[in-house]
């Protein structure tokens, strides 16, 4: 199980990722990874291999798309030796208005089913996609914490991918994704994907020899730490070069 990854995760075509994994007993080692929504295509697989350990794996469709690519592919990257962190697109909060939980647990179940259909082992952490920041409603909770449960309770473990970035609400009040569902998660054991992309903390679309801890993320429970995105956000990354 890795202690530390980074992620320069770039969202629109090709997604670069920078991960450092720490192993017990062992010493720690830097690896490159690519995310993107659509499969890149089995007669890349080599060349990316030359570059990249990893990638982002969607068990649904990703975020604004009707179809999921990646559908039937693990096995052919995995021969090719990429590892997987695994995704299932969460659901919008103006999806949420009737039966949060219900929808949680039923998409906790349509997510564990598509990863034993992947041939994903148990322990897998498969990683819920929130795309909304800020706050999180009562609905979203209750939803987030259905699937959190659901798929806890099969034998998977669960994460979120979630922002990080801290956002005004009111005059006084500064608040982040992140901390707003580990501090109602009731000791829930959930992993974090966090996005930060704002610079600082983010050094831009740029690959350290020496990462940083997640923890600069100024999220200090980040397990994943995704510091840029593609198109370039400019209300967050303005100052961000690269």
């Amino acid at each position: 199980m890795p202690s530390f990854v980074y992620l320069c995760a770039l969202r629109g075509s090709l997604f670069f990722a920078l991960l450092l994994v720490s192993f017990s007993g062992s010493s720690a080692a830097q690896y490159l990874g690519f995310d993107r929504n659509d499969y890149p295509g089995n007669a890349n697989l080599p060349v990316l291999r030359q570059t990249f350990s990893y990638i982002g794996y969607w068990l649904s469709n990703p975020p604004g798309e009707t179809s999921n690519s990646w559908s039937g592919k693990r096995q052919v990257l995995a021969s090719a030796g990429f590892g997987f962190l695994v995704l299932f697109n969460g659901r919008l909060d103006a999806q949420l208005r009737h039966n949060a939980t219900a929808l949680g647990r039923s998409d906790g179940q349509a997510a564990v089913a598509a990863a034993r259909r992947e041939s994903f082992h148990q322990e897998t952490i498969i990683f819920l996609d929130l795309e909304e920041g800020g706050r999180m409603s009562p609905e979203q909770k209750a939803y987030i914490y259905a699937w959190v449960d659901t798929v806890g309770a099969s034998g998977f473990r669960a994460g979120v991918y979630c922002s990080g970035i801290p956002v005004r609400e009111g005059k006084t009040t500064i608040i982040d994704t992140a901390h707003d569902i580990r501090d109602n998660a009731h000791g829930r054991e959930i992993t974090y994907w966090v996005v930060q992309d704002s610079c600082p903390p983010s050094l831009g679309c740029a690959f350290p020899k020496a990462p940083a801890n997640p923890a600069l993320s100024k999220i200090p429970f980040a397990d994943v730490w995704q510091f840029v995105r593609s198109p370039k956000q400019p209300e967050f990354a303005a100052k961000c070069g690269g």
